[in-house]
């Protein structure tokens, strides 16, 4: 069986094949091309129909039929314009310089001199469509190209099976912390970019998020085996609390029910005047205390008693700022 969409690009290599050969016999082609001979044959019958818009029928390609029923060989002729370089439009033009100067701003450093040899010669020979993609302001977010360039960085690294040196941001302790990392894969996930890796410093799996990544360095020691590591299940989220994790139970007042929505919690219980009581899994006390101060009069902490009186100690020294 062999498709339309099949068979026309088979036609499109089938003629450079037997122009580069002479001739060919249809039992070689077929073996090429990994079809059977019958199948050769039928397009060859489409290809004597063939050749450029407005031609008439002494103008299109012409298969020796002779020589293909007698012999079982392959000739063509007058299909000499297939060899002739393509040439662009300027409109082709102009879009493919402008995307090889987006690739230059974006891309990482190692690609800018292969890069700039392509526009030198396709700005030389473009002409008109030179002129038009002159015209175009290319402006590259600068968060995309770090990014651009830290996937291309970790891929390496992960090819390579090299450690990586990360300068990372904590927002749940808002500060920045070095972690020497064997990076695993690259994944999305909720519209972010993460590099799935086993972090040294905290001996377990970890996800950095790219854009909070400052500084990152290939180091020259190879990363430990971690044949052992699964691939991260992101179908339920990024946040998913482990069960040894801290077991808290927060009160919550109409206005702050959406925590139940945002975080994976364990147990809800409505409460009158559209109240929720939840209990959820904290893995980071600061992470929680800083949750609390964020929400306000509109939530408190019922459960265990030492967090309660941590996140009002906290909530009295952030006041005692205000003088």
């Amino acid at each position: 069986m062999s498709g339309a969409r099949d068979q026309v690009g088979r036609l499109l290599a089938l003629v450079p094949y037997i122009q580069s050969r002479e001739e060919v016999s249809v039992d070689q082609a077929a073996t090429d091309f990994g079809v059977s001979a019958a199948q050769i044959v039928k397009d060859l019958n489409v290809l004597w129909f063939c050749g450029l818009p407005g031609l008439g029928m002494g103008d299109l390609i012409d298969v020796d039929m002779d020589a293909l029923d007698g012999e079982g060989v392959i000739r063509v002729s007058n299909a000499d314009y297939l060899t002739r370089p393509l040439r662009l439009g300027s409109s082709e033009a102009s879009a493919l310089i402008v995307a090889l100067r987006t690739l230059r701003e974006a891309g990482d450093a190692a690609v800018a001199p292969t890069v700039d040899r392509a526009l030198g010669k396709l700005e030389a020979a473009a002409g008109e469509g030179a002129a038009l993609a002159a015209q175009v302001d290319i402006r590259v977010d600068a968060a995309a190209s770090r990014d651009a360039r830290l996937r291309t960085l970790f891929e390496d690294a992960i090819g390579s099976r090299r450690r990586v040196r990360l300068d990372y941001y904590v927002p749940a302790r808002d500060e920045a912390a070095e972690r020497v990392v064997d990076p695993l894969r690259l994944v999305q996930a909720e519209g972010n970019s993460y590099l799935d890796a086993w972090c040294n410093s905290a001996e377990g799996q970890r996800l950095f998020r790219l854009d909070r990544i400052s500084e990152a360095e290939v180091l020259d020691e190879a990363v430990a085996d971690h044949s052992d590591v699964p691939p991260r299940d992101l179908s339920a989220g990024l946040l998913q609390p482990s069960p040894d994790d801290l077991l808290v139970t927060l009160r919550l007042q109409p206005r702050a029910r959406w925590v139940a929505e945002y975080y994976p919690v364990e147990r809800t219980e409505e409460l009158d005047a559209g109240a929720l009581r939840v209990t959820l899994r904290a893995g980071d006390r600061g992470w929680l205390t800083r949750l609390m101060l964020r929400i306000g009069g509109a939530a408190e902490v019922e459960d265990p008693v030492e967090l309660v009186e941590e996140v009002r100690r906290t909530a009295a020294e952030a006041l005692q700022n205000y003088g």
